[in-house]
């Protein structure tokens, strides 16, 4: 095993985007840093975010932004206004990257800037700064004085390394094909620090559908309904899977469903079809005489609620349940779905779980270890899809670059 004392650098333990900003602000502070990252290349969840449109953050107030981090991370306020999405969007335009906001509110580069030139403009940055990028160096622990425990993929050689100061951004534990497996843990476990159980977070939900249901509706969207669930209700498009039912308003909704699932208790989604009609305005419509006319028809012609829906009631509700104008629009209103269980952790757009929260002080420097700082999806925290995933990271990773300055000049002082 080799020993490499090199001097007075920090380093960034993980080249994703919490990582990488670290770095970036660790280095704009006059700081030598080297990012160690166990895959041949950085910044892959980065890329992989891109694949859905490549939603950067969203514009939406902060007051409202920091509660989509739930009502125990009270200190996403302040990660948030450290580095804000205004911030983000001032980084980006500084690295020649135009953004936009759209309708919904979300952020985005112009068409003009796929992910991957939006990552060589933030790479040839950090190669401007000085930072140094070693691949291929996996994480294996913690090594006395402050020494980090390496292995080269390449080689197969372990190396400690002496730095002053260490921010950790290993990510979660979803699309372990990005590097974020979550086999960190077992080396914080090791010095005692308390980790919650990894959980999806952003995935899909399982239906136990008809082998009919499947084969005849395969994959079918459906658009403008509103979905709820413990109490919470989402607006967005729902798309039917032949395991079960996924989209937006199915992500928001995991940790209702989760929560559910925690205390062994049904777990029903409840579809709204029809939500920009009220229960008064939907038993008017439906007053209009069938004459004959088939459900499935009747539906269509009255409401425009065409395929997949006349297929889906009759999976999902009894056969009288539409007996009547006001049961039918009752059922329109409050379709339930009974969901069994949510999609594999591998599968999970983020996850839920990691660092426990009393595990870190308010700078992010884990109270067993002074002097390392964790950032991203390490630490237990979800959040929907909107932009506010990648916010989260990034916000995170600048905070506790700010943590990482200010222990080491109370050191020097």
């Amino acid at each position: 095993m080799n020993t490499e004392s090199r001097g007075s650098f920090i380093a960034v333990v993980g080249g994703g985007p919490a990582g990488l900003l670290a770095a970036q602000h660790l280095a704009e502070a006059g700081h030598r840093v080297t990012v160690f990252e166990a895959q041949p290349t950085v910044g892959r969840k980065f890329l992989v975010a891109g694949h859905g449109g490549f939603n950067l953050s969203n514009a939406e107030p902060l007051p409202t932004f920091e509660q989509r981090y739930g009502p125990r991370q009270a200190s996403f306020g302040s990660f948030l206004q450290h580095f804000s999405p205004d911030d983000l969007r001032q980084w980006l335009h500084a690295l020649g990257i135009a953004t936009f906001v759209g309708t919904s509110g979300r952020i985005f580069p112009t068409e003009a800037h796929k992910p991957a030139q939006v990552l060589r403009a933030w790479l040839n940055h950090l190669h401007q700064l000085g930072v140094e990028l070693r691949v291929r160096h996996r994480w294996l622990g913690f090594a006395p004085n402050k020494g980090l425990l390496l292995r080269d993929e390449l080689t197969g050689q372990e190396l400690t390394v002496q730095p002053a100061a260490t921010v950790l951004a290993l990510g979660g534990a979803s699309w372990s094909k990005t590097g974020s497996d979550g086999q960190w843990t077992t080396a914080l476990r090791h010095i005692g620090v308390q980790c919650v159980p990894f959980a999806p977070s952003n995935c899909g939900a399982e239906v136990a559908w008809s082998t009919f249901f499947r084969e005849k509706i395969g994959r079918a969207p459906l658009k403008n309904i509103a979905l709820s669930c413990g109490g919470h209700t989402v607006r967005g498009e729902l798309l039917l899977t032949d395991y079960g039912v996924e989209g937006t308003p199915v992500y928001a909704l995991t940790p209702a469903l989760r929560a559910a699932f925690t205390t062994h208790t049904p777990a029903p989604l409840q579809l709204n079809l029809k939500p920009d009609l009220s229960a008064e305005q939907l038993v008017q419509k439906l007053r209009a005489p069938r004459n004959g006319k088939s459900l499935a028809v009747y539906l269509d012609k009255t409401l425009r609620l065409g395929s997949p829906v006349p297929t889906l009631l009759r999976e999902l509700a009894p056969a009288d349940a539409g007996a009547t104008p006001e049961a039918l629009a009752a059922l329109l209103q409050a379709v339930p779905i009974p969901v069994t269980g949510l999609r594999p952790l591998e599968e999970a757009i983020s996850t839920a779980g990691g660092v426990a929260w009393q595990e870190v002080d308010e700078q992010l420097m884990l109270r067993r270890r002074p002097g390392v700082f964790v950032a991203g999806e390490m630490l237990d925290w979800e959040a929907p899809t909107g932009g506010y995933l990648l916010q989260g990271c990034l916000s995170t990773g600048a905070w506790a670059a700010r943590g990482a300055q200010q222990w080491l000049a109370s050191r020097n002082e």
